[in-house]
């Protein structure tokens, strides 16, 4: 029988584990990037109306999988679109629902994420769920949006094991405030840098007289060569390489571990409360990239890199048969630098998130992918005058 566990609760054994204080978020060590503040829960869902939930699906020793959702209200979508838009940093990947949202600028579904050949699974759910939702009994087109990443390596892929029930659970337990992070959710069998990946979330407000607005980031992390990886700036990665020992136990092709070109993918989720359609969102969007290689990422061409952004500013919600969002004022180009900003600051720190809220997993076949030593960590960036 497949274990299906939500979040709020203990979403998998290492989730339960952080309740317990074996691992701690970024900014509780002294890694705080940037100069801008977060939100009160540093989290995506500090910008208002945005909700996060996690189905992990943890089985014996085959699956580590599962599915999130991020929900930009909590009404029906299709009757209140969003703007949003999607940026592609390296397409190898397979989102769902990409072309519709570049070609009229909206969202009509909450965000979910999962594993790669889940995603034709989890989408039709989700189109199952949007079409019972009261009011959109007479609907014949629905475009859902599902990204993923790759979590083959600890969870059996091909026996794809999502159904349509863990996709509704993740949609029905979607909440506001803290968020569960690391191998939760669509997490639960990712790696990143080598080490254990996952669900990372982070937030910045930028300064009231730039308008007060809120950005919040949700990363998938499955990305990174071990070596590549940056905290803060200094080549930790590097250091804890040539320190020995292997973090990942997954068959390679007979180079070393360290020597891995980064191959994998990065799903990047976000939210903002500033008056912005989707050109500016697209904007906004590249810029998060710009946070994910400030941790060394080198884009690969294995890498599938997705930015998806929305605005939950009430006055865009558009109607079910409106092709754009109502004609309002928006942000002018000349305010979005504060903005940028504060999405490469959220982006990096949620990275972090990920790798330092993550436990040690064994999986599929035995395969084990150990967490980022994170007493190792902060000894490397106190030498290196990294902390705050």
């Amino acid at each position: 029988m497949v274990a299906v566990m939500l979040a709020g609760v203990a979403t998998s054994p290492a989730a339960a584990r952080q309740e317990s204080g074996g691992r701690m978020r970024a900014r509780e060590m002294g890694v705080a990037p940037g100069t801008l503040e977060p939100g009160p829960h540093n989290a995506i869902t500090d910008v208002g109306g945005v909700s996060v939930g996690h189905t992990t699906i943890w089985e014996g020793d085959r699956f580590r999988t599962g599915v999130t959702a991020i929900l930009p209200h909590d009404g029906n979508l299709f009757r209140a679109k969003v703007p949003a838009a999607i940026v592609v940093g390296n397409g190898f990947g397979k989102l769902a629902g990409l072309s519709q949202v570049q070609e009229l600028g909206t969202l009509e579904t909450p965000v979910l994420l999962t594993g790669t050949l889940s995603v034709p699974r989890v989408a039709d759910a989700l189109l199952t769920y949007m079409l019972d939702l009261s009011g959109n009994e007479d609907v014949r087109s629905i475009n859902p949006v599902v990204g993923e990443t790759n979590d083959g390596g600890l969870s059996d892929i091909r026996a794809r094991p999502i159904r349509p029930e863990h996709v509704f659970a993740a949609i029905r337990s979607a909440t506001g405030g803290a968020v569960v992070e690391g191998a939760v959710g669509a997490g639960t069998g990712t790696v990143a840098f080598g080490f254990k990946g996952g669900i990372g979330t982070s937030s910045r407000v930028v300064a009231e007289r730039a308008g007060g607005w809120t950005i919040g980031v949700l990363v998938q992390t499955n990305f990174g060569s071990r070596r590549g990886l940056l905290i803060n700036g200094v080549a930790v990665g590097a250091e804890l390489v040539e320190e020995g020992g292997d973090a990942v136990t997954l068959p390679t092709s007979g180079a070393p571990a360290d020597a891995s070109p980064g191959d994998g993918s990065c799903m990047i989720v976000v939210a903002t409360d500033a008056p912005l359609q989707h050109r500016a969102l697209e904007r906004l969007a590249l810029r998060a990239l710009m946070g994910m290689a400030r941790t060394g990422s080198n884009f690969s061409n294995g890498s599938g890199d997705y930015v998806i952004a929305f605005s939950t500013h009430e006055s865009f919600r558009s109607g079910p048969d409106a092709g754009n969002v109502p004609a309002v004022r928006t942000l002018s180009t000349g305010a979005m630098s504060p903005l940028f900003q504060a999405v490469i600051e959220a982006t990096e720190e949620a990275i972090y998130n990920s790798l330092f809220m993550a436990e040690t997993v064994t999986g599929f076949r035995g395969r084990r992918v150990e967490a980022l030593p994170l007493d190792r960590v902060r000894e490397i960036l106190d030498r290196h005058g990294a902390l705050r």
